[in-house]
């Protein structure tokens, strides 16, 4: 099994959350690309600065439900994303507001979210 910044990336999804406090720099190209690997191809990296992914639904109410779903996760690891919500799409976005670009945490909470869909 292969271990990075302390992550254990077959499986990111039971990876816990770390509250960030700053201080520290936001993960660069080269520490983003094994992650996103792991995470999977639905997600994008916009600008080097944060996650993003369109998911798709029949209709309001089951986009709706993926939100609340998602939301829930968020509060257990008390890392938020952002929600763009429509009929029958949702847009997830996450990244660390501390140090205004992405950490570790940023792809366990991505891979957390992929487990509901």
């Amino acid at each position: 099994m292969t271990l990075i910044f302390g992550a254990d990336l077959m499986a990111l999804h039971t990876n816990e959350c770390i509250p960030c406090k700053g201080g520290i720099p936001p993960l660069n190209k080269s520490q983003i690309t094994p992650l996103m690997e792991e995470l999977g191809n639905d997600w994008i990296v916009v600008n080097d600065h944060h996650l993003e992914r369109k998911f798709e639904f029949d209709d309001f109410q089951t986009a709706l439900d993926f939100v609340n779903s998602a939301g829930e996760i968020c509060e257990q690891q008390a890392h938020h994303a952002d929600f763009e919500l429509g009929w029958g799409r949702v847009k997830v976005s996450i990244w660390t507001h501390k140090i205004d670009g992405l950490a570790e945490s940023d792809f366990y909470l991505a891979a957390k979210i992929n487990q509901i869909k």
